[in-house]
C-alpha cells in the first residue's frame, strides 16, 4: 500500500497539475491527445478522470505528453488529474521478433507485423524478382484473425499494405515499382530507424526505396519513409486495434519523379486469399457505399475492407487525414479480388520534386463483427478536429 508520506510527495511534486480537452461539435473515438507541460511540471505517469478512472501518460524524449481517450462525445470537454504512479511504467503497446520481421501488440495482443526479410518464400512458385521487404503484414483484428493476404496466388506482387507507385516517368523513362514482375522497378527496405515502447503507444520508422530498373544501371528515384506508430485504447466503444502509418517520400536524386493519371498505385490493402471473388469480401465508404462497382473511382474520407474470419467477421478502415494531399481519398475498389488502393493520380497528373516531401497520413481501425459506421466516423473525427489541450493548475 502506497504511503501517506509517498502520496504527498506525489501530488506535491506535481501541484495540482490538470488538462483539459476542449469539446468538439462532433463525437470522437480513440482520441489521440498530445500537449507539453511546463519545464518545471514533474513527469506523470497518469491522467485521472472525475469518476477516478485513468489513462495512462507516456512522455517521449522531447518532453510531449500523450494521452489516448477513448470516446468523448459531441460538445463534452474533459478534465483530468495528473499524476505520478508509484512503480516502474509497464509498456503496453511493445515490438519483439515476429512472422520474418517485427511485431507491435498492445495489451499483449499482436496488432501488425512488418516484414523486414524478403528471402523466405511462402511458395515455390514464387518468382525472386517480386521477393519483397518493408511492408505490413499481417495486421490482425483484436480476436487475433488475420485481415491482410500476401503473395496471393493471382496477384503475388499484393503484400498487405504497401505504397509503391505504379505508372511513373523518372529521367525520361517510365517505370514501375508496384508490378516488380515486369522487372522494370521495386521497392525494397532499405534500413530500421528509431524503434520505441510505451504505455500509450510503441512503433518504429523504416527507410524504403523505389528504384529504377528501366535503365542501364538500377538507380534509385523516390526514398520511401514509413513512421508505423500503434496505441493502446482503453475504454474505446468496442475493442479495437489502431495505428498510423505516415510516409514521407522525397527524390533520391535532383530529378523529379512523374507521375501520370492512374487508375491503381501508391497505396494498396490487399485482404486474405480466402476473400477473393467477388463476393468474397465486404466494403463500405464513408459515404455508405458497399457496392464495390459503385465505389470505384469515387472519393471518401474512409474505407473499409473485410470478411469472413474466425471470428464471423473482421477487416479494416482505413482513415485518411484531411491534410492529405487530394484529400477525400480518390478509390480504386477492385470488382473481385479483396483489395483497394488510394490514388490521388486518378485526379490527374503531379510530380514529386526534389526538395518537396510528399507526405502522407492513414489510420487504421481494424475491429470484429459487423463494419460500424458511426464508430469509424468517430475515430475519423478525431483526424478532423483533433485534440485541443489546455495545461492548468
Amino acid at each position: 500500500m502506497r504511503s501517506l508520506a509517498s502520496f504527498l510527495l506525489l501530488t506535491l511534486g506535481l501541484n495540482g497539475q490538470t488538462i483539459t480537452i476542449a469539446p468538439a461539435p462532433v463525437d470522437r473515438a480513440a482520441l489521440v491527445a498530445e500537449f507539453v507541460l511546463p519545464e518545471d511540471a514533474a513527469r506523470p505517469t497518469r491522467a485521472t478522470k472525475a469518476d477516478g478512472a485513468s489513462l495512462p501518460v507516456q512522455i517521449d524524449d522531447n518532453g510531449k505528453a500523450c494521452i489516448v481517450v477513448g470516446f468523448l462525445r459531441a460538445g463534452e470537454s474533459l478534465t483530468l488529474s495528473l499524476s505520478k504512479a508509484d512503480g516502474a511504467v509497464v509498456e503496453s503497446v511493445r515490438l519483439r521478433p515476429g512472422a520474418d520481421g517485427m511485431a507491435l501488440s498492445a495489451g499483449g495482443a499482436e496488432v501488425l507485423n512488418f516484414r523486414t526479410d524478403k528471402t523466405k518464400k511462402p511458395r515455390a512458385d514464387i518468382k525472386d524478382e517480386i521477393l519483397r521487404a518493408g511492408y505490413l503484414h499481417p495486421v490482425r483484428s483484436p480476436s487475433g484473425a488475420i485481415v491482410t493476404g500476401d503473395y496471393p496466388s493471382n496477384h503475388a506482387h499484393h503484400h498487405g499494405i504497401w505504397t509503391p507507385f505504379t505508372k511513373a516517368v523518372f529521367q525520361g523513362r517510365t517505370t514501375d515499382f508496384w508490378n516488380m514482375q515486369a522487372k522494370k522497378g521495386e521497392e525494397q527496405l532499405r534500413a530500421i530507424g528509431r524503434t520505441w515502447a510505451g504505455e500509450v503507444h510503441g512503433g518504429f520508422d523504416a527507410e524504403l526505396r523505389m528504384t529504377d530498373l528501366s535503365g542501364p544501371a538500377p538507380i534509385d528515384a523516390l526514398v520511401d519513409r514509413w513512421s508505423v506508430r500503434a496505441y493502446a485504447v482503453p475504454g474505446a466503444p468496442k475493442p479495437m486495434h489502431v495505428f498510423d502509418l505516415t510516409t514521407t517520400q522525397t527524390c533520391a536524386t535532383n530529378d523529379p519523379l512523374e507521375l501520370p493519371q492512374y487508375h491503381y498505385g501508391s497505396f494498396g490493402l490487399r485482404g486474405p486469399e480466402a476473400w477473393d471473388g467477388k463476393d468474397g469480401a465486404r466494403f463500405l465508404t464513408s459515404e455508405g457505399i458497399t457496392d464495390r462497382k459503385k465505389g470505384d473511382s469515387t472519393r471518401a474520407r474512409w474505407c473499409y475492407l473485410g470478411g469472413k474470419t474466425s471470428a464471423g467477421l473482421s477487416g479494416t478502415a482505413v482513415l485518411g487525414f484531411p491534410d492529405n494531399f487530394r484529400f477525400p481519398m480518390p478509390l480504386r475498389l477492385h470488382p473481385e479480388m479483396p483489395y483497394f488502393s488510394i490514388v490521388p493520380q486518378k485526379l490527374g497528373p503531379f510530380s514529386i520534386e526534389p526538395g518537396k516531401p510528399y507526405v502522407t497520413r492513414y489510420r487504421f481501425v481494424v475491429t470484429d463483427g459487423e463494419p460500424d459506421a458511426k464508430l469509424f466516423d468517430a475515430c475519423w473525427n478525431t483526424l478532423a478536429h483533433p485534440a485541443v489541450v489546455s495545461v492548468g493548475k
